[in-house]
């Protein structure tokens, strides 16, 4: 294909998705005057994070891998730790897994936490401990696709690199009135085609987190704050009224209800309580979180079921006693309800602690708190220390 065949290609892939009333964005002028007004908007209105006062490359990727699908406010606390335990690369080479999870406790998407283990390992082998500044070799980290390479790369060492995700694609909808969703494939190939052209030749990661801020802080999914907007006079959804519309709407997820049970079952030794507990197998929802008898890996309809999958687990007959709880928590695509029931075995001396065969272990609620746990399971740690109830233990 020539250059001018490849060219035209281009603009007729962009014109599919283009608004009848599209502004001039390829225009140096129009870039030029939104720029220099988002700037100095985000000059004033910055919020304060401790990876923007110390933007190092492996400060800025930790941040952005706890940032994906989760808000700032939340990820604080949890980087502020993480940087305490895990100060250098090398330290989070190095880390024990079961301890890495704990950190991340609470943030989900555990698989996030795996992956930048595996990077830091990474890194240690190809790159001396040090993180790279080659946007070939951050892409081709574990856990790293394109937004988050440009990310680090661009606010770290200011590479001219485009971002886009959810906030920047809400925005950059707006300001060129594109009606048709960001996930097309037309469409989110003119908004990286616009994210890069938008990038100035210095401060590009300036840019990037102004735009990003922008879409938390004022551009937002509904009733944005157009009133406050720096760059109001350039946005044609403003101009046209269609700030409710665009972006076109996302498929939204359809969830479907769900029923699980969990088995208490406890032992009482030497004064200490135990419970039977193990982390959750790889490859299943969780993995390598500490759960208490669930099943996840097959499906189970009623608490007698859950007794059977579990009595087949550990080699003894569990009989399901009362139930004590009941959470509520959605999954992916299920909202679950899950039966926290007491449990028993007909022999109770069937399955001692020196019987009993990993991944099962019986362990007590303080050695519960060092382990990494889902979230579930946490809550049900917090009731058994808090309850009143008695959970009678098997001898």
């Amino acid at each position: 294909m020539t250059q001018r065949s490849s060219a035209q290609s281009r603009s007729n892939t962009a014109s599919d998705v283009d608004p009848p009333h599209h502004p001039d964005w390829r225009g140096a002028r129009w870039r030029s005057d939104l720029r220099r007004k988002l700037l100095k908007w985000f000059s004033t209105h910055a919020r304060e994070m401790p990876w923007r006062s110390d933007p190092q490359p492996y400060r800025v990727w930790v941040s952005e891998i706890m940032l994906q699908q989760t808000q700032v406010a939340t990820v604080l606390p949890y980087f502020e730790r993480w940087m305490e335990s895990f100060p250098t690369i090398a330290d989070l080479a190095t880390a024990d897994e079961a301890n890495l999870m704990r950190h991340w406790e609470g943030l989900g998407y555990y698989r996030r936490v795996r992956s930048m283990h595996a990077a830091a390992k990474m890194i240690m082998l190809h790159h001396d401990g040090v993180f790279p500044l080659d946007y070939d070799d951050v892409l081709s980290l574990p856990g790293v696709g394109r937004y988050t390479a440009g990310a680090v790369l661009s606010i770290s060492n200011d590479a001219k690199l485009p971002v886009l995700e959810g906030n920047t694609q809400r925005v950059y909808s707006r300001w060129i009135g594109l009606r048709v969703p960001p996930a097309d494939k037309a469409a989110n190939a003119l908004l990286w085609e616009f994210a890069a052209a938008m990038l100035p030749r210095q401060h590009s990661g300036q840019f990037n987190q102004a735009a990003m801020e922008l879409g938390a802080l004022v551009c937002t999914p509904k009733n944005p704050d157009c009133d406050n907007c720096p760059v109001l006079a350039h946005c044609k959804a403003a101009e046209l009224g269609l700030q409710a519309e665009i972006p076109g709407k996302i498929k939204r997820v359809v969830y479907e209800d769900r029923t699980e049970f969990a088995l208490l079952l406890s032992r009482r030794q030497r004064g200490v309580t135990t419970y039977l507990a193990r982390p959750l197998p790889d490859g299943g929802r969780w993995a390598g979180l500490w759960d208490f008898p669930r099943p996840t890996e097959v499906a189970t309809d009623s608490v007698d079921a859950a007794a059977q999958w579990l009595s087949s687990q550990i080699d003894a007959d569990v009989q399901p006693g009362v139930r004590l709880k009941t959470l509520r928590h959605a999954v992916t695509k299920y909202r679950i309800s899950l039966h926290v029931h007491q449990a028993s075995l007909s022999k109770p001396d069937a399955v001692g602690p020196g019987q009993i065969s990993a991944p099962w272990r019986w362990v007590s609620l303080q050695e519960l708190d060092a382990l990494p746990m889902s979230v579930t399971g946490r809550k049900i740690v917090k009731f058994l220390a808090t309850t009143s109830q008695p959970i009678l233990p098997l001898n």
